[in-house]
């Protein structure tokens, strides 16, 4: 006998709410009794959604990376150029408003690093989506291996500039940081 089949709106709603109380509760909650009483369904429910509990984090990391690249991989795509896309994207991840996100994200990105097996999928993406996006916007002309380095020069000084706000709360050094990494950048003319 076969169960019945997975709605997936509703597993795309109940992850979008896993997702919002992993940001707040951090994965040291992930398990099926608190997420469910969390979210007001049963732990019978979370199962037949997300079969696993390494299925649902899975499916957590995997929402959190396509959280991170919409805040990130847009403000690239519409901005012409290196300076532009990494102010964009500066100015969107270091948003008082993301920081319980992107503290969720490194913890994610930690916990990939020390498991790769157990996560697949968001080590290969997590560099890859944001870089095709910076190299993107260097222009069709761009030559392809300087582009490839300043997407992830760009990629490195950034998230660097956030693990250190959000390690410290510094926010006017951070910022002042920001600020000359970004001016230093120099876009070509079109």
């Amino acid at each position: 006998m076969t169960g019945r089949p997975v709605d997936h709106e509703r597993r795309a709603a109940l992850l979008d709410r896993v997702v919002d109380f992993t940001v707040e509760h951090g994965f040291n909650d992930i398990s099926w009794r608190p997420v469910a009483a969390a979210l007001d369904v049963s732990p019978t429910t979370l199962v037949h959604h997300f079969g696993s509990k390494d299925q649902m984090l899975q499916a957590v990391l995997e929402r959190l990376r396509e959280r991170t690249f919409d805040a990130t991989g847009p403000a690239t795509g519409r901005e012409t150029g290196t300076a532009a896309a990494a102010r964009a994207v500066w100015e969107r991840t270091s948003a008082p408003e993301q920081e319980a996100e992107f503290r969720l994200f490194f913890a994610a990105y930690g916990r990939a690093l020390q498991e790769p097996g157990r996560f697949p999928g968001f080590l290969e993406h997590v560099v890859a989506d944001w870089k095709a996006s910076l190299e993107a916007a260097q222009g069709p002309d761009a030559d392809p291996a300087a582009a490839a380095r300043e997407a992830t020069l760009v990629i490195a000084t950034i998230r660097g500039l956030l693990l250190d706000l959000l390690a410290t709360g510094d926010r006017a050094r951070v910022q002042d940081a920001a600020d000359h990494f970004l001016a230093s950048l120099r876009d070509r003319p079109e």
